[in-house]
């Protein structure tokens, strides 16, 4: 029995004739190396090869011919495809970013509205610092120059240009004195200052003139309406503001009164 069964194995060999019974691959299929998941798979894994797998619902790649490689001079001129799934195509915190800009982008534009929204210039006289007077009998004149302060207060968070100021000094609704001064004071944030001006008066009115020089006369005073205009440029802007006053002016003598600076109430 094994003599027949070594006679059998000796007959087979000869008759295959030497040739291995496990079939040799392909150049092509001996080119084909193993590809990793780009999923999260195991990279040791081996994939199907692309040469000969037609027949089984696949088809080489245009690119490489199934075979895993490029030309190197191809090498940037061809686009690495992403799958649909990725994760790295998947939106990270959206809302969270855009909630964060609109947030930021509206205190910003509130801080800005609220620091430069423009408010309001106070203008204040603060009435006669000084006063001389002169008589000319000839015509029964007076002449009258005095000096007054005015109190500005820049209730804005940005610094105000007085650029013009216009007085107008009226008896018995009689203008008597003009002026206008230019380029006067630069007023800082939350500030006041204090601008002087002076007027040169001619009153030619007899009567006016009777009380002033009347010795029997212990109160002399005049009733003078001033009025002014005062220009104030802020911000590429520009804004008059107003103002009138009614002052008693002492006609029989020199004066001069201080005027502390006028604060701004808290």
């Amino acid at each position: 029995m094994g003599e027949t069964f070594s006679h059998f194995w000796k007959v087979s060999e000869q008759e295959r004739g030497g040739k291995s019974i496990l079939r040799r691959k392909s150049a092509g299929e001996d080119e084909v190396t193993s590809y990793g998941t780009i999923n999260g798979g195991d990279s040791a894994a081996p994939c199907m090869p692309c040469v000969g797998t037609v027949s089984r619902g696949y088809i080489n790649c245009p690119t490489c011919q199934g075979t895993g490689r490029i030309p190197r001079e191809q090498e940037k001129q061809l686009v690495a495809l992403i799958p649909y799934g990725d994760q790295r195509l998947k939106p990270r915190r959206t809302k969270l970013y855009v909630s964060l800009a609109v947030t930021i982008c509206l205190l910003m534009s509130s801080l800005i509205i609220f620091f430069l929204f423009p408010r309001s210039i106070a203008v204040q006289p603060a009435g006669l610092n000084a006063s001389s007077i002169a008589f000319n009998s000839t015509v029964s004149s007076i002449n009258l120059n005095m000096t007054n302060v005015l109190n500005v207060t820049n209730n804005n968070f940005y610094p105000v240009t007085v650029t013009q100021l216009d007085i107008e000094v009226l008896h018995l609704s009689v203008v008597i004195g003009k002026t206008t001064k230019k380029n006067l004071l630069s007023i800082g944030p939350l500030c006041s200052s204090q601008i002087y001006y002076s007027v040169s008066n001619t009153i030619l009115d007899s009567n006016t003139y009777n009380i002033c020089t009347w010795i029997k006369i212990k109160v002399h005073n005049v009733l003078l309406h001033i009025q002014g205009t005062l220009t104030c440029s802020y911000l590429c802007h520009s804004e008059q503001l107003a103002f009138e006053r009614y002052q008693y002016v002492d006609c029989r003598g020199n004066a001069t009164l201080p005027h502390p600076l006028y604060h701004r109430p808290p």
